[in-house]
């Protein structure tokens, strides 16, 4: 064989096996782009919210205290029950030292002796001025007197019978031992046991705090949303409460308030929020649970969606790759709505049913 001969021999081997290679990895690699997995263009519902963290707590919760001194000697309620306004839920008995008690009698005597000089004095005053021998104006002084020892000897005696008995009537007013429920609802917690000692709520001090109560058919969400969503959110917007202690249950709320000062939470930025909760016929809440509020921002029902994970965005652009048949796709420009991070609207580009290659997933060397 001739040298030009075998030249020529080489190269059509060349070309052959270059083809043959061509068309190996051009089947290889139209082979791996069908082999990869494809979702479907669906119809549903997508859901922006913000996530708030918080707890539970009653709307008012009121700390019961007592208007007398003293110590504990009943417990009507315990925690947990259910009371109505004017209920009793303890007792004060009075626990004057016992020179507390003996100056309180001594100034009950004194102002008895003052009254009864006084009420002697008054007939000889009274005949003196009926004799136009006292003028008008030491006439009133007299009497201005004699009304100002009468209420000292009404006060003594009033103390008195409140350190002795621990009930006594002033005016219409009755003040007594026995503290009684100021609102319905339930005990929350209860601060005091028989025997402990007792320090009324007076202008000057705050009193002990004996129970607290709350009623618990109006409760508010309390927590914090990050300074990204507050944007966003307006007072009125509905919100889907998650209760940790109640994972099978969603309660509904409704956003009351949003604080306008931010504060730093573990070196974030939050800000407060607070969220109406009503009564629930269904869900037991109680005081103190921890929960995740997720507040609808915005919401739109029965558009098209496909995965967020599947498009491609660059720039302003956002496109996908498109099943066209067997062996055959093509990229696409879609134009995108609302997403929820999973989920993401499909304005136009695509319709209901057409199907959507994932992306290839990168090896890592």
């Amino acid at each position: 064989m001739t040298m030009k001969k075998k030249i020529v021999l080489s190269s059509v081997a060349v070309i052959v096996i270059g083809g043959a290679s061509f068309l190996f990895f051009s089947s290889n690699k139209s082979s791996s782009q069908n082999d990869l997995p494809k979702v479907k263009v669906t119809k549903g519902t997508i859901v922006d919210k913000a996530l708030a963290v918080g707890t539970i707590e009653p709307e008012n919760e009121i700390s019961v205290k007592s208007k007398v001194s003293g110590v504990i000697s009943h417990i009507f309620v315990d925690v947990g029950e259910y009371v109505k306004v004017g209920q009793p839920i303890l007792e004060v008995k009075p626990d004057p030292t016992p020179l507390e008690l003996a100056d309180a009698k001594r100034q009950v005597q004194l102002s008895q002796v003052d009254m009864d000089n006084l009420k002697k004095e008054q007939v000889r005053t009274h005949s003196l001025y009926t004799s136009k021998l006292i003028s008008d104006k030491e006439y009133e002084d007299f009497q201005k007197q004699y009304d100002e020892s009468e209420l000292r000897l009404k006060i003594s005696t009033e103390k008195l019978a409140l350190m002795e008995s621990g009930k006594v009537k002033i005016g219409d007013t009755e003040i007594e031992s026995i503290v009684k429920a100021p609102i319905s609802g339930f005990v929350l917690n209860r601060t005091v046991e028989v025997g402990d000692p007792v320090t009324p709520l007076t202008s000057y001090q705050e009193g002990t705090v004996l129970m607290k109560m709350a009623n618990m058919e109006r409760l508010i969400f309390k927590g914090t949303v990050d300074e990204i969503d507050v944007g966003k959110m307006k007072e009125g917007m509905d919100v889907e409460i998650k209760v940790g202690a109640l994972p099978s249950d969603t309660v509904r709320g409704i956003l009351r308030k949003i604080w306008l000062k931010a504060e730093k939470k573990d070196n974030a930025t939050v800000f407060p929020i607070e969220i109406l909760v009503p009564a629930s016929k269904n869900t037991v809440l109680r005081a103190g649970y921890s929960a995740n509020a997720s507040i609808i921002i915005q919401k739109k029902t029965n558009v098209l969606t496909i995965p967020e994970r599947v498009v491609t965005f660059s720039n302003d652009s956002a496109s996908v790759k498109v099943v066209l048949g067997a062996q055959k796709d093509e990229k696409r420009n879609i134009k995108t709505g609302l997403s929820d991070a999973i989920n993401i609207e499909i304005v136009s580009g695509l319709k209901e049913g057409d199907e959507v290659f994932e992306k290839p997933v990168k090896k890592i060397d």
